[in-house]
């Protein structure tokens, strides 16, 4: 499958997954305060890549996408929800090019238009008890209590360490912290879900642990890098985001580990300051600072290994699915390490 044949299914599993939740989203009063800016915000949602390696992995493995389509909107609505919820913790600016939730609504609406959207997700999996029969819908079910718990897991490790200002936090922390809260609803459990759909079972989904943790953490790694030289404009967020929000990436991990004791007490001092207190210049000192220690280019070099790790990762969790939706899955490596934004 050529980049171009990968963009249109990944658009077309996206488009598909968006229509069908907008279809089954309540509407209603409060509608200005409540249902009319929960579908707003997931009618602008993003790519889809998480519903598109659900239902991808379920038809690779033999199954149906009208079987896997439910679990596909649960997933994005529950994404979307974390979305929200994410960027008022982290005082974010911009979500997708556009001001954040909370920005538009204030920072209350917002909260009860995520929570809104965690009660339909679990909602939405009611469903497959009709679709699946009880005991696949139970399993299913199962995953998404496993990836909720281990993202909320991941996300306390991350606000921990900025509230705390931890200037302990090294790359074994780091890539802890994004399995819990990346790989595990990003990658691991989309793949889980979809085979589980299609009939897989035990040792089977196991094996997708491993190639979704090499290729998660590739993903975020490569997010965490465009947040410092990407364009705002293609990214869909505030450009050095993260070093304002104090937050602990790969990056700023490795300059901790490499800082002289003057840069260390400065990039502490910068550290403790709440996010409104974290200046453009210092800012931009800790920017320089990494490009200095080679911290970016440290970065870059571990999302290829990742990467690379995540290859050979893919022959065992995908051994025996077969079509051009293995394809797609494989082309995903490509797509989410090699992106501009």
């Amino acid at each position: 499958m050529d980049r171009a044949g990968f963009l249109a299914r990944l658009a077309g599993y996206g488009d598909m997954t968006r229509r069908t939740l907008l279809e089954r989203l309540p509407s209603g009063e409060p509608e200005a305060h409540l249902y009319g800016p929960i579908r707003d915000f997931v009618a602008r949602s993003g790519k889809g890549l998480r519903p598109a390696l659900l239902l991808a992995t379920c038809r690779a493995f033999g199954g149906r996408v009208e079987d896997a389509l439910t679990s596909a909107c649960a997933l994005e609505l529950l994404h979307n929800a974390f979305l929200i919820h994410d960027d008022i913790q982290d005082g974010s600016e911009f979500r997708r090019g556009l001001p954040c939730l909370h920005a538009q609504l204030g920072t209350p609406l917002a909260i009860n238009a995520g929570d809104a959207m965690l009660a339909g997700a679990l909602r939405l999996l009611r469903r497959n008890v009709g679709d699946l029969g009880p005991d696949t819908a139970w399993l299913v079910f199962d995953e998404f209590d496993r990836l909720i718990a281990e993202s909320l897991e991941g996300q306390a490790l991350e606000l921990g360490w900025i509230r705390d200002n931890d200037l302990s936090v090294g790359p074994a922390d780091y890539l802890r912290m994004t399995l819990k809260k990346t790989c595990r609803y990003s990658f691991i459990h989309p793949c889980r879900i979809g085979a589980l759909i299609a009939g897989r079972r035990g040792a089977a989904l196991d094996a997708f642990d491993p190639f979704g943790f090499l290729l998660g953490a590739a993903f975020q790694i490569q997010d965490d890098v465009l947040n410092l030289v990407g364009s705002r404009d293609r990214y869909g967020k505030e450009i050095l985001g993260d070093i304002h929000e104090g937050k602990r990436s790969l990056m700023l991990a490795r300059l901790l580990g490499l800082a002289a004791p003057e840069e260390r007490r400065r990039l502490g001092q910068f550290l403790a300051l709440p996010r409104a207190g974290r200046g453009a210049a210092e800012a931009a000192w800790v920017f320089e600072a990494m490009q200095r220690h080679g911290c970016i280019d440290y970065a870059q070099d571990a999302a290829a290994r990742l990467t690379e790790g995540a290859r050979a990762a893919f022959e065992a969790a995908f051994a025996g699915a077969a079509g051009e939706d293995r394809d797609f899955v494989a082309q995903c490596l490509d797509f989410v390490t090699r992106r501009d934004a």
